[in-house]
């Protein structure tokens, strides 16, 4: 997917020379000139990326970022100014921004911070959804589905699905299992891990995942995409 843009400055000639830069380094950008606009656009969520200037009319920069930051607002927020204090760095930076240029900047080292941005992005994204094959595990709002349809699963049997899930095709011995699913529970015994792997199976297979859970007889076990 094209990488999408929000590039905020009050000055007409940086808007626009920052437009046709971004957009010959293969992203789509809309620009704006205010922070009120500013607030508006990137509540969207149609952006990857929000390059801001610090000093505009309406709202600061500041300010716009400290009301996404406090309505769980996450965009990647790249800072751009002419106000080259280390306060001014580091409130941008406490505020919640993920970077911080001075102005005058080079365009070449701007690009390149959009897209360190945009892979940190894409990054902590793959990070919160786990896919094998056909299934897919969203960590974040804690949903399983198995070719688009959802599976209900317990905490256990959702813990187990991710801890085997997030090593596709690798062997988790059952106390690594038991660790990582009950801690250091007292009563609990590798056995359980057995009992929740079964339970685990079955609802796999109720939905069409017969031979996700493999076996590795005296090893532990192992989620595959493809069947052993």
């Amino acid at each position: 997917m094209v990488p999408r843009v929000l590039v905020v400055d009050d000055d007409p000639g940086i808007r626009a020379a920052l437009q046709r830069g971004l957009s010959a380094e293969g992203m789509e950008v809309t620009a704006a000139a205010d922070g009120t606009e500013a607030l508006r656009l990137a509540h969207t969520g149609a952006f990857d990326v929000l390059v801001l200037d610090v000093v505009l009319p309406g709202l600061s920069g500041y300010r716009v970022l400290e009301r996404l930051r406090a309505q769980d607002v996450t965009i990647p927020v790249l800072l751009i100014s002419e106000k080259n204090g280390e306060v001014d760095q580091a409130d941008g930076l406490d505020l919640g921004a993920d970077g911080y240029l001075v102005k005058p900047f080079s365009f070449l080292v701007l690009a390149a911070q959009v897209r360190a941005l945009l892979r940190r992005r894409d990054t902590a994204g793959r990070q919160m959804c786990l896919r094998v094959g056909e299934l897919e595990i969203d960590r974040a709002g804690r949903e399983v589905r198995w070719a688009g349809q959802s599976i209900s699963l317990s905490p256990r049997e959702y813990g187990l699905l991710v801890a085997l899930a997030s090593h596709p095709d690798a062997v988790v011995p059952k106390d690594d299992l038991l660790r990582m699913v009950w801690g250091e529970e007292q009563l609990v015994t590798r056995n359980v891990v057995e009992v929740y792997i079964g339970y685990l199976r079955r609802k796999l297979a109720a939905a069409g995942a017969d031979a996700m859970v493999q076996t590795v007889r005296g090893q532990g076990y192992r989620v595959c995409a493809q069947p052993a």
